[in-house]
């Protein structure tokens, strides 16, 4: 919102935040005229590098395309916990299957009856074995 003082830097800092966090932002603004709003909505859009969307009354709208996230891959990070949903089907032909959420983690896996179970641990493969593989 921008208040009677106008637009002050802390405004403008506000609003660059938003648009990084949201691209798309509405700002309302409490003045009545209107060439003074549209130029309000000139000026963050030049400043900020946005791009003017609409201006509906009092209600100026704005985009930015959200930056992209760097993400550092990390080798020694395993895998998060899935949610898998698990269908078990009743004997009788007629009734609903039975549906389970099941929390898998990184070091488990589903089995084909639906139940988890831990990941057997790999064995260290001698230098032999290596060399003989490549």
């Amino acid at each position: 919102m921008i208040g009677g003082d106008g637009l002050t830097p802390a405004v403008k800092k506000e609003a660059d935040a938003a648009l990084k966090a949201h691209a798309l932002i509405k700002v309302r603004v409490f003045c009545d005229d209107r060439s003074e709003r549209e130029a309000m909505l000139h000026t963050l859009a030049d400043e900020l590098g946005a791009a003017p969307i609409q201006h509906i009354g009092k209600l100026l709208v704005l985009w930015r395309p959200k930056p992209q996230k760097e993400r550092i891959p990390d080798e020694d990070r395993k895998p998060g916990p899935k949610e898998v949903k698990v269908l078990k089907y009743s004997e009788r032909g007629g009734q609903r299957p039975e549906v389970r959420t099941l929390r898998v983690l990184g070091n488990q896996r589903l089995t084909s009856s639906g139940t988890v179970k831990r990941a057997k641990p790999r064995k260290p493969v001698s230098v032999k074995k290596r060399r003989q593989a490549d």
